[in-house]
């Protein structure tokens, strides 16, 4: 880690005003889900003195960033994952919240370039890209050989000049009725570059850029181009999820008084009579005075079906109306020999069927670092999204490692010693035209709140840092009922960064 100082022009968002702690009495809260929204929400509201009850139906912590332990053919045991997870400089919630247990954020570690590599032989990196805007956007465009000057002279500068003045919830005003894929089309973007950028970011949500808002991959080049100095280079955890993250988050939750009732399913909540709420999982029934909700889209949709009265009927039909988006596909490979010393350990690759990335696990994970010494081979890890809903999955895991052969000739005569495959369709989707029907923080009633990166924040916040960042706002929602003050927050530029780009930004909106 490299430390944690923020962008200059990073945007406070100010707490809700009150009293230091809670007083008066004992506040009780249920937060249904440990992902990460629902682990941001137990970490705000317990510093404040709220007594948190965290339930989670999975044995371990972190939601989708979660891992869980898996025995190998060789009776050692590994822990397994749904896959690599970048750590942006921009995530400054999510940052915050794991410093709470890692002050230092000693746990996570840099990876040199987020390199990027097309099947027709074109390469791109951010390792040598200047990260302050507009320099950021236009070294890439001079570094990168999937812009041609043929391709640039036939782009439409004056519809992208929105680009660069990027707010929220103006950003969706304008762009949440065209997918990605339109967009792209209506600047002429090049065919090459779109390959290895921009649908680097849309395919980031899981989603076919035809399926995505615009609104959503505008909001994206914004965080990491254009509004923000902290450039595209990320950490990652330098051990397995449980170990570097989540294992000491608990501590620091139980040292706050939290009770985290993991492999605890509930199975639906209701109002009680006097106030607060009755959460009942198998075989008990407690009561609360107040509920966060950080679940994902299908366990959110599911909970609210069972509780027939939370709510009301349209906040009811918002939430059945999320969808998720298409399934994907992690693949991790123990291999008997190493792939090549100067492989990456994260490579994103475009033009190779299904294949969307490959890590190289042992180049920063120490567990797999220790597995491959020991064993002389490589951990390898491969994703696939956006996958057709009725795609056969063994079919899918064959295919993956048929590309994986092809971007890296050197496994062709690697003999997989075993392997785990995670089949999921449980991520958010952001449909063209979603945005306005989105839940928000709030639900109908008193001290009932939603969290996740399935709520709408209307801030400049994506993936991981816009769950994080809803658990804190969910937080903040109820100590503000209590009358406490709740936790800043921080983000990127919440509009053109700069006087220049915001005045040509306007030139193309005359």
């Amino acid at each position: 880690m490299t430390g944690t100082v923020r962008d200059r022009r990073a945007v406070r968002v100010a707490a809700p005003p009150g009293a230091p702690r809670v007083d008066g009495g004992p506040r009780t809260t249920a937060v249904v889900g440990a992902g990460i929204a629902g682990l941001a929400a137990a970490t705000a509201l317990a510093e404040r003195g709220a007594h948190v009850t965290l339930y989670e139906r999975e044995a371990y912590l972190g939601g989708r960033v979660g891992g869980w332990h898996t025995d190998l053919f060789d009776g050692s045991t590994a822990t397994m994952s749904r896959g690599f997870h970048a750590f942006f400089l921009q995530y400054y919630n999510l940052r915050s919240l794991l410093s709470r247990a890692d002050p230092g954020l000693g746990a996570l570690t840099r990876l040199p370039d987020y390199p990027l590599r097309h099947r027709d032989g074109l390469h791109d990196s951010f390792r040598r890209v200047p990260r302050t805007p507009p320099l950021s956007a236009l070294g890439f465009v001079a570094l990168s050989p999937s812009f041609r000057a043929r391709d640039l002279v036939r782009m439409r500068p004056a519809a992208a000049l929105a680009l660069l003045d990027v707010r929220v919830p103006d950003v969706y005003e304008r762009f949440d009725g065209v997918s990605a894929h339109a967009f792209l089309d209506r600047l002429r973007f090049p065919r090459a570059a779109r390959h290895l950028a921009f649908e680097v970011f849309s395919r980031s949500f899981f989603a076919d850029p035809r399926q995505l808002s615009a609104a959503e991959m505008v909001l994206m080049f914004h965080i990491y181009f254009l509004g923000s100095s902290e450039g595209l280079l990320f950490d990652v955890p330098a051990e397995p999820f449980p170990t570097a993250l989540w294992d000491p988050l608990g501590g620091h939750l139980r040292r706050h008084g939290v009770t985290v009732r993991t492999t605890t399913p509930v199975l639906h909540v209701t109002p009680a009579g006097g106030g607060g709420y009755t959460v009942a999982t198998r075989g008990e029934e407690t009561r609360h005075d107040t509920v966060v909700l950080a679940l994902d889209t299908p366990g959110l949709r599911a909970l609210v079906a069972r509780s027939p009265r939370l709510g009301d009927a349209d906040w009811r039909r918002r939430i059945g109306r999320l969808r998720t988006a298409p399934p994907f596909l992690v693949s991790r490979l123990w291999l008997d020999r190493p792939v090549a010393p100067g492989r990456p350990g994260f490579l994103g690759t475009a033009g190779y069927g299904s294949l969307d990335n490959v890590s190289v696990l042992e180049r920063w994970e120490g567990e797999s670092r220790r597995w491959a010494t020991r064993t002389g081979g490589s951990v390898v890890e491969l994703h696939g999204y956006a996958l057709p809903e009725d795609a056969d999955p063994a079919t899918e895991a064959a295919r993956l490692v048929e590309q994986l052969r092809r971007v890296y000739p050197e496994t062709r005569h690697a003999r997989v010693l075993d392997a785990r495959h995670e089949w999921r369709g449980d991520c958010p989707l952001f449909p063209v035209g979603g945005h306005a029907d989105r839940p928000g923080t709030r639900a109908p009633g008193t001290g009932l709140v939603l969290a996740g990166d399935l709520v709408r924040t209307d801030l400049p916040v994506a993936l991981m840092e816009r769950a994080a960042t809803s658990g804190f706002l969910a937080a903040n929602a109820l100590l503000q009922e209590w009358g406490v003050r709740g936790h800043p927050l921080w983000t990127v530029p919440d509009r053109g960064r700069g006087r220049l780009l915001r005045a040509l930004a306007a030139r193309g909106t005359d």
